[in-house]
């Protein structure tokens, strides 16, 4: 959940030098906070990191899964920085100790109450406009899942819980959102 922006951060020196226990992203070099997730967001990324960890094993290949807090550092002129809840990067050389320097692969949002605008536009815009090749943004309080596959131009794509749903970036990758919110309760 993002809140009021604070003043202009304009180095990513600065960025690094906010208190480790603060989370918090930069857009256009503006600073925003985010607000700690519900029990049913973690919830939810738990059961999507798991499956998604899963399948990547499974593959053997050179992606990896890392969910939030996690630095993905898009551009440093303007300096932006996000924290997506999940994502999968299979260029190891992206991967920092610290942040994946570059776009993900594959990113899912959970939205939270107060930051509903920052996953379904302000996100969408900057994921879209950097590289990222698949973006969902999960919806608990709604029940749907919004599939963005920007290799095939499928933007937008509506599913609700109940819907077992493709991973575009793999070729037999598919996630019943059904089993989920049953073993969730939701």
């Amino acid at each position: 959940m993002s809140v009021r922006p604070q003043p202009e951060i304009t180095t990513l020196e600065e960025y690094e030098a906010l208190p480790e226990d603060s989370r918090a992203e930069v857009f256009d070099g503006q600073l925003f906070y985010l607000a700690s997730p519900s029990r049913t967001h973690q919830a939810i990324l738990l059961q999507l990191a798991s499956l998604l960890s899963s399948y990547v094993r499974t593959k053997q290949g050179d992606c990896e899964v890392l969910p939030a807090p996690f630095d993905v550092k898009l551009s440093d002129s303007p300096l932006t920085i996000v924290q997506p809840d999940i994502m999968i990067i299979c260029d190891k050389h992206k991967l920092g100790e610290n942040r994946c320097n570059g776009a993900p692969d594959f990113v899912i949002e959970i939205v939270s109450p107060g930051n509903a605008a920052d996953d379904y536009i302000r996100k969408l815009y900057y994921y879209k406009t950097y590289g990222v090749r698949e973006y969902w943004i999960v919806d608990p309080k709604r029940r749907t899942v919004i599939v963005n596959d920007f290799e095939s131009d499928l933007l937008n794509v509506p599913y609700s819980f109940d819907s077992v749903i493709k991973v575009h970036i793999y070729e037999d990758l598919y996630i019943n959102f059904a089993e989920i919110a049953e073993q969730l309760g939701l």
